[in-house]
């Protein structure tokens, strides 16, 4: 049976690891630093056959040149249109990247980056459930800044995410939860949703348990950044576009006003 593992890098990154314990193959998903891969295919015995890249920042990519040095037959699979030219297959929204029988899909997700892809396999033998890569597209309860990208980018991008089915296990590149729930508890001080996922969260970081993955389903429900369309929600970006002079016409603008306000918040 195939497993996955979050493999921790620099403060707050996860690797993610797809081992199949019985052909001692793994793929590797954003190797920002090699150190921390290499430690863990030693310590279980895998061979790294394939590595995924969402995007070119160097805490996603960092470690592909060692890791290929020591794995030199190793496909490294990027997108096409990218900074990051490490790629030996190179990929094109659309495409498609196959490893031990799973079939990844990558879908085009610009906003925080312009080469931004996310992978997606509906193939249930991993998790028991579909699974999405979304590199810094879509983190638990908030999304990437946007480095490259437009408000309307990122949330068409997050749009076609929300498109997936809701049992879809979301993994994401970064541990930022207990961050982005403070500044959505900001938004909805009553909501009794987000007060009790925060503190099972909260528990969760205390006993030094992964917040990722979660659920689309989940993501829908909670995560402000794919709540433009929310009466709730609408309401305080109004009232924040209002006194920041924002326009707020459309939900791309209820989008922008949300992204607006995370990258201003302090609390």
């Amino acid at each position: 049976m195939l497993t996955i593992s979050a493999i921790p890098a620099f403060n707050d990154n996860y690797i993610w690891c797809i081992a199949d314990p019985h052909r001692h193959n793994a793929l590797i998903v954003d190797p920002g630093q090699a150190q921390p891969v290499l430690d863990h295919l030693a310590q279980q015995g895998l061979t790294l056959t394939v590595i995924l890249i969402t995007h070119h920042h160097p805490d996603h990519v960092g470690g592909v040149k060692a890791l290929r040095e020591t794995y030199p037959d190793c496909r490294i699979i990027g997108p096409a249109d990218s900074p990051f030219k490490g790629s030996t297959n190179p990929i094109h929204p659309g495409d498609t990247a196959l490893w031990e029988g799973i079939t990844f899909t990558s879908m085009a997700v610009p906003g925080h980056t312009l080469d931004h892809i996310a992978f997606f396999t509906d193939d249930t033998s991993i998790t028991g459930r579909p699974l999405l890569f979304a590199g810094d597209t879509l983190f638990v309860s908030g999304c990437g800044r946007l480095f490259e990208g437009t408000p309307a980018q990122m949330r068409q991008s997050l749009e076609s995410l929300r498109q997936l089915p809701d049992n879809t296990a979301v993994y994401c590149a970064h541990e930022y939860t207990l961050a982005n729930l403070r500044f959505a508890r900001s938004w909805l001080p009553q909501s009794s949703a987000l007060a009790e996922f925060e503190q099972q969260c909260e528990q969760a970081r205390a006993n030094n348990t992964a917040t990722v993955p979660s659920t689309l389903a989940q993501e829908k429900r909670l995560n402000l950044f794919l709540r433009w369309d929310d009466p709730d929600v609408i309401r305080v970006a109004e009232s924040y576009a209002g006194e920041h002079k924002l326009p707020i016409n459309c939900p791309d603008d209820v989008f922008a006003a949300i992204r607006h306000s995370k990258d201003h918040f302090r609390g």
